[in-house]
């Protein structure tokens, strides 16, 4: 699967952690940055990772900050994106069953690793069910 990833100055080290996780797993990664703890500014790496979703270049993305919420912003301006911010792994599967969401956004400064490497897992392990789903998400777009 191809996933693309983003992070501000905040989320470098945990992008950094699951981006070797998704290689490792054999996953193709797409790394739109940052590439290091200089201070940066989300939306120049949430844009690309959108793009390269509603572009079908990437299917899944996650994209990593502070509180997870910038990021989540920025990307959910975008058409046919639902960016979910998810602190654990059953949010995370809810976001992929129930939401269909497409790309992940990652609150690097409250949760620790081990966490993040769970919630990862639980959003790339689960798939949308549409069903009763589809229509609430066919509600979302404006």
């Amino acid at each position: 699967m191809k996933i693309a990833l983003g992070a501000d100055h905040a989320g470098f080290a945990y992008k950094e952690i699951i981006k070797k996780m998704l290689v490792e797993a054999g996953h193709e990664v797409q790394d739109f940055g940052t590439h290091s703890e200089e201070s940066v500014d989300y939306p120049d790496f949430s844009h690309p990772v959108a793009k390269s979703i509603t572009e079908k270049d990437a299917l899944l993305g996650i994209l990593f900050c502070g509180s997870g919420n910038g990021v989540a912003m920025a990307a959910n301006k975008h058409p046919n994106i639902r960016c979910a911010l998810c602190w654990n792994d059953t949010l995370a599967g809810l976001a992929r069953t129930h939401n269909d969401a497409n790309v992940l956004a990652i609150p690097a400064r409250f949760i620790d690793v081990p966490a993040t490497e769970n919630i990862v897992k639980a959003f790339l392990n689960n798939s949308f069910e549409g069903g009763r789903h589809q229509k609430r998400v066919d509600k979302i777009s404006c």
